[in-house]
């Protein structure tokens, strides 16, 4: 899809729709909620004497044994954006927890507060890891779920957070990266990877460009990975992000369509 530049009336359209979009989820989050029996609540655990807390969505509608789907937040921390996309995805049969990588009293507020908290655990693959598996053991003992189907998601720091956990040999079903951060940390491959790669990604993300892109195919290739990957034309970083400016309608509902379709292929 192609991008134009947009001039200022075109400015006030698009966030005019994106308010539109915005109500509609609310809209449906409610019918969900009244009709499909979408229970949510807030998890707490600890890792290494530190406090943590996610948030669980699951739809009592589809009985016991659902699959799992651990979602990773973007660099700004777990709040209402991850929550929503829990609850959206619960409706679909899934238990979904929104892990949380940063700790409950860490919920950055503006960008300089994200890049630090970010660049903590980009600073220190083994402290990121350490976290991610004990997330994974905490929604491995949710009621209702089936232990054995699992798959992680991951949006900007949260993508390439599931691709970290897909280099670490997490025996997982899938994973899934909306507009991640795609380089290769030095050292590292994904000779180990066991589940499904889904890799989701706008031409014009200055953050991980064309070349990374490239360069992860062929990364996923030469290590036998099984992969797809989808490029959105002309669509900048944070598409999927509804306040973003970088947010494109058509490409969000693009990647969230190739989700809902990638999921039920892996379980």
């Amino acid at each position: 899809m192609s991008k134009l530049v947009l001039g200022k009336k075109q400015m006030i359209l698009r966030r005019f729709l994106y308010g539109v979009i915005v109500a509609a989820i609310a809209l449906l989050s409610v019918t969900f909620r009244a009709d499909a029996q979408l229970v949510t609540n807030t998890v707490n655990y600890d890792i290494a004497g530190e406090s943590f807390t996610g948030y669980v969505a699951r739809n009592e509608g589809f009985g016991d044994e659902q699959p799992i789907v651990l979602l990773i937040h973007d660099w700004d921390g777990l709040n209402s954006y991850e929550e929503k996309r829990a609850e959206m995805l619960a409706t679909q049969g899934y238990t979904v927890m929104a892990i949380d990588l940063y700790g409950s009293d860490v919920r950055p507020q503006t960008v300089d507060e994200s890049r630090a908290a970010s660049s903590k655990l980009y600073g220190d693959r083994n402290l990121m890891r350490e976290r991610l598996f004990a997330s994974l053991e905490v929604a491995k003992g949710l009621e209702g779920i089936n232990p054995e189907k699992i798959a992680t998601i991951g949006y900007c720091f949260g993508g390439a957070a599931v691709l970290e956990f897909a280099r670490s040999g997490a025996d997982l079903d899938g994973f899934v990266s909306f507009h991640g951060s795609l380089g290769l940390p030095e050292g590292q491959d994904y000779s180990q990877t066991l589940g499904k790669l889904l890799v989701l990604h706008g031409s014009a993300d200055p953050v991980s460009g064309i070349d990374e892109f490239a360069a992860l195919a062929t990364d996923l290739t030469e290590a036998s990975v099984d992969f797809d990957m989808e490029l959105y034309g002309g669509v900048l970083h944070s598409f999927t992000k509804w306040s973003s400016d970088d947010y494109d309608p058509d490409a969000d509902l693009q990647s969230w369509d190739e989700l809902l379709e990638f999921l039920p292929s892996i379980f």
